[in-house]
């Protein structure tokens, strides 16, 4: 599949003004790793290719395991994420797919009981921040596999 335009050199002020909350949430007391999870996670949602290259590649950077990165989309079945992570799938994936138009109270609950008011902002920013780079890759059909370790690091930083 041939990309309909490149979203990452042309898109200039967009992609600035994204990567300005990307600035913001490099800063977040929510941890890095946490964020770059369910960065994949919501990516594993929307099936964007280039998203799931980049964070699976900068998670393995960061020292992540394969196991955890291949069982993801299962993390409901499997014993190997914490609690704070479960809390923080479950928020994203709510806040993602809106099920029956809301965020479940159940879901709510259970993150609030894991992640401050601050940090629940900052875990919902990050979804709609990586739910909006899903959509623009998908839209112009940006493909995965060429991403490099910190490519974009100077830009979000």
């Amino acid at each position: 599949m041939e990309p309909r335009m490149n979203v990452h050199a042309i898109g200039g002020n967009l992609m600035k003004a994204m990567y300005q909350l990307g600035i913001y949430l490099s800063k977040s007391s929510v941890e890095q790793r946490i964020l770059h999870l369910i960065y994949y996670r919501v990516s594993q949602i929307n099936g964007c290719a280039f998203c799931l290259d980049m964070h699976s590649k900068d998670l393995l950077t960061m020292g992540e395991t394969a196991q955890r990165l291949l069982l993801l989309d299962a993390w409901r079945e499997v014993p190997f994420y914490t609690d704070r992570e479960r809390a923080a799938f479950a928020w994203v994936e709510a806040v993602t797919t809106l099920p029956n138009k809301q965020v479940p109270d159940q879901v709510y609950q259970q993150a609030r009981e894991q992640f401050s008011e601050e940090e629940l902002l900052d875990l919902t920013a990050a979804t709609i921040a990586i739910n909006g780079y899903n959509r623009l890759n998908i839209a112009f059909q940006v493909p995965g596999g060429s991403y490099v370790p910190g490519q974009f690091a100077a830009k979000t930083a």
